[in-house]
């Protein structure tokens, strides 16, 4: 029987890149997004091009009352996920603590931190249920090293590497894998959405250096997943060869 993977935030970035890879290999996907239109078009690229099943399930991770409505309705055949992939998150705005808007910190924290515990706290029973299971949760490079106008954005991804920590210990006895991916500086809708659809801005970041694809963090991922029951990589840090720190890069 195909596997079935749940990955979060699928419309865009590293999420559509993972649907991608897990459905080039047979898993059966629930794909999850905010955009109803962007997740369509996506479902319908994992059937068309690989003949597997998929789930598109239209919510905000940010609502908990919709996240747990869409994951305890699951079809009895699709509640037997084998991995779950916690990708959706963002970053809003590059400010200093005092000038930052309070209405990005909420975002990021309710999209970060809750949204992250909500699909998890949702999915986690029927791992436990079947004694399986593998999370994976993307992080950040910023979750290691705090940087200068990143404030609430580090504090949201430091979150998400505590909460996998926690969860790898509280989980060990469902045989359940909890896996940390911290990306550094990727080519995606990231720095567009921090900088708030201001284009050449968003563009001006990954001057002078190629940056991680999408697809490099989907190729982890899935390695990550396909490790032997008894294997588990805990915490991964990855950036691109020109980057030595959150802020620290090469250019050429």
């Amino acid at each position: 029987m195909s596997k079935i993977i749940l990955i979060t935030g699928a419309t865009s970035g590293f999420g559509r890149a993972m649907a991608h890879k897990f459905a080039n290999a047979k898993y059966n996907c629930i794909i999850t997004g905010r955009r109803a239109e962007k997740l369509t078009e996506v479902a319908k690229e994992l059937t068309d091009g690989y003949g597997i099943k998929v789930l598109p399930l239209v919510f905000d991770v940010q609502d908990k009352k919709a996240v747990f409505e869409a994951i305890e309705t699951l079809p009895n055949k699709w509640k037997a996920i084998d991995v779950l992939i916690n990708n959706a998150g963002l970053a809003l705005g590059r400010d200093s603590f005092e000038n930052a808007s309070l209405d990005d910190w909420e975002t990021m924290i309710d999209t970060n931190v809750k949204g992250l515990l909500y699909v998890s706290k949702a999915v986690i029973p029927l791992m436990v249920a079947h004694k399986n299971g593998h999370i994976i949760n993307l992080g950040s490079t910023a979750a290691k090293q705090v940087y200068k106008e990143g404030n609430i954005y580090c504090a949201t991804k430091f979150a998400v590497d505590a909460i996998s920590q926690s969860m790898r210990i509280d989980l060990l006895p469902n045989k359940i894998k909890v896996t940390a991916i911290h990306p550094g500086s990727a080519d995606t809708e990231f720095s567009i959405v921090r900088f708030k659809g201001n284009d050449a801005k968003a563009t001006a970041v990954y001057d002078g250096f190629e940056p991680l694809h999408a697809e490099d963090v989907a190729d982890i991922a899935f390695y990550c997943a396909s490790l032997p029951p008894h294997v588990c990589i805990n915490d991964l840090v990855v950036t691109c060869t020109a980057q030595g720190s959150p802020t620290l890069f090469y250019k050429e």
